[in-house]
């Protein structure tokens, strides 16, 4: 025992360098013997204790923490150099910011000044152009001569006949020359106080005649103007946010001319149509009817004529018709080479490369090929096959114009599917195979018109406006 003692009081003073790291223990062991022990740091291995300073994991954790340091520093906005740093940083970091609110704000009131400016010249405007379509509706009659300065009010040479003053003579009538004589009162010849009396004239009016002839509210004519728009319902949801709405121009039973169908057409199977008994059944939102139907469609394209659905199938060129009756496919054709899906839509896009559309001379159908370069082709098609009877070729790009409608046989384009004042752009008439500008008023109330098509019953253009289901009146010239 004295001598491991000995030898562990030797090794503690020959280890200058673990004199002062050396523990010494006493205790009695398993069979209750008493016994010293001892430890000291070996010079090859770490310490143990995760407590002894300069060790690895320590120099890791002071790492660490520098790290986190300077990252806080920075984000703070905050420099290494100096604790006031970051203070002024963040200073001057506040001070961007609220300066940057306040011409925000500022921004924000100008472009509202702006657009009430915006407002106000579009009131200004609509009112200017119903003031001149007033106007012009008015009869013109001739002006009466002034009369000149140098003419008394007092005529001592007229006499009063049948009484006072007989003013028959200044009613007016077309055409009627005027009597300057008869704006003096014979009265005021005499030496009394003058007797003020006043003139009427009874004006006969006469509606005055359109430059492109007179309405006609039966038969076919020319395009003369387009009335405002009618909203009648909104869609409920965003599947409505493009489609297509219509009436049977020449309905059969057992569906009358009042029944309405729907179609909401986005998505990727569109086969829902729903029926509603009329107007104001639409208005409401209350469907009568709701057919599946057998084939997926192709946009906004569709249209009915006598009992039948017709429409392109999605992701081709095929055109169906679908007996409402039945509830079947009645028919099915191509149509030769034209695009599809993408190839020639309207400028709005939703692939719209084939719209089929009905006036009082049948079933049309306009779209694009290779051949026709984009350029716009209208077709009229037998409503029975689906065959092409007839091919028009025009000089304008389907992509340039936003929508399209055949009205007596002639094809009108609309300029622009979300301008509120937009115009009708481009006339062709098939008759004469000749196409010409033109420029007539279009609203496009909601500022996204999918889909316009003409209805010759009501003489009516249905559209979808932006969710929403709207009309206009049409009014047409002598053909």
């Amino acid at each position: 025992m004295w001598l491991l003692l000995s030898v562990c009081v030797f090794c503690l003073l020959g280890c200058s360098e673990g004199q002062d790291r050396a523990t010494l223990w006493r205790g009695n062991d398993h069979s209750g013997r008493c016994q010293y022990t001892f430890s000291v740091p070996s010079p090859s291995e770490t310490s143990c204790s995760p407590t002894v300073s300069g060790g690895p994991e320590m120099e890791g954790l002071k790492a660490r923490l520098s790290l986190l340091e300077v990252l806080v520093a920075r984000l703070t906005g905050g420099e290494i150099g100096g604790p006031g740093a970051g203070y002024q940083s963040q200073a001057g970091l506040q001070e961007a910011l609220t300066q940057a609110m306040g011409e925000r704000i500022l921004l924000q009131g100008e472009k509202e000044r702006l657009e009430r400016d915006v407002e106000g010249l579009q009131r200004r405007m609509e009112e200017m152009r119903r003031e001149t379509e007033r106007l012009q509706s008015r009869p013109c009659y001739p002006q009466p001569p002034l009369l000149p300065p140098s003419i008394p009010l007092q005529d001592s040479g007229l006499r009063p006949a049948g009484g006072a003053g007989v003013l028959s003579h200044l009613v007016s009538r077309p055409g009627r020359q005027w009597d300057t004589g008869s704006l003096r009162d014979p009265a005021w010849q005499y030496g009394g106080n003058p007797v003020l009396q006043e003139l009427k004239a009874e004006v006969t009016e006469i509606p005055a005649p359109s430059p492109e002839g007179p309405e006609d509210n039966t038969g076919c004519g020319e395009l003369i103007s387009i009335g405002e728009p009618v909203s009648h319902r909104k869609a409920d949801s965003i599947a409505g946010k493009y489609g297509v709405w219509m009436q049977d121009p020449e309905a059969v039973a057992p569906y009358g001319g009042k029944m309405v169908w729907r179609i909401d057409t986005v998505g990727s199977e569109v086969r829902q149509l729903f029926g509603y008994e009329d107007m104001d059944q639409l208005s409401k939102g209350f469907p009568s009817k709701v057919l599946l139907l057998p084939e997926p469609v192709e946009s906004t394209g569709a249209t009915l004529y006598r009992g039948s659905l017709y429409y392109q199938r999605r992701r081709s060129r095929t055109l169906l018709r679908y007996d409402l009756v039945s509830e079947s496919i009645a028919s099915r054709q191509d149509l030769p080479h034209a695009g599809f899906h993408g190839q020639f839509p309207y400028s709005w896009g939703g692939y719209t490369d084939v719209d089929l559309g009905v006036d009082e001379q049948g079933l049309w159908a306009v779209y694009s090929t290779n051949k026709a370069k984009g350029a716009i082709v209208v077709s009229q098609l037998d409503p029975h096959s689906l065959a092409v009877k007839r091919s028009w070729e025009t000089s304008i790009r389907k992509n340039s114009v936003a929508n399209a409608f055949v009205i007596c046989g002639r094809l009108y384009t609309v300029a622009s599917y979300t301008a509120p004042n937009t115009t009708i752009n481009f006339m062709f008439d098939t008759a004469t195979g000749q196409g010409k500008e033109v420029t007539l008023p279009f609203r496009n109330k909601y500022r996204y018109n999918s889909m316009v098509d003409y209805n010759h019953a009501q003489r009516k253009l249905f559209a979808w406006d932006n969710f929403h289901i709207v009309s206009y009146d049409v009014r047409l010239g002598h053909q």
